[in-house]
């Protein structure tokens, strides 16, 4: 199963919600990021700070949304509905695995909000957060594998 996390700038959520995933190891499970308007930057400083201190090795470079991304997934979380509507314009052909990361979760519609400039309590506010949903999707990852 390839999982495909997407944000805005590809430098905070979807990278952290990626190192997560990866960190769990999880059997036939790929996982990768990119965001809908990234350039190329290094993973935001404060995002690997946390990280770090998590024990998460991850390094990662940001990576602009390419339609062979969208090809490759078997699945696309998004970080926020606005993203999820972006990508359901663009790419209609793949609406059937295109979720919110809440949404996918827990059924929420409420979005993953972006710590980007905030403080380092900021973006420990939002890897708990993402921790939390990754976990959950591993519990669905992991029922459907079985």
């Amino acid at each position: 199963m390839n999982i495909f996390f997407v944000c805005t700038g590809n430098t905070c959520r979807s990278p952290m919600a990626e190192a997560i995933l990866k960190a769990k190891e999880l059997p036939d499970v790929k996982v990768r990021s990119a965001g809908i308007f990234a350039g190329e930057s290094p993973l935001s400083s404060h995002a690997q700070t946390v990280l770090d201190d998590q024990g998460i090795d991850f390094t990662h470079t940001s990576k602009q949304l390419l339609p062979g991304d969208m090809e490759w997934a078997t699945l696309i979380l998004t970080m926020t509905e606005s993203h999820r509507k972006f990508l359901l314009q663009n790419f209609p052909e793949y609406a059937t695995k295109i979720y919110t990361l809440k949404e996918f979760a827990n059924g929420s519609t409420a979005d993953v909000s972006d710590p980007y400039g905030g403080s380092l309590a900021t973006y420990q506010s939002t890897f708990n957060e993402l921790h939390g949903l990754i976990n959950q999707v591993a519990e669905k990852l992991n029922d459907e594998i079985e």
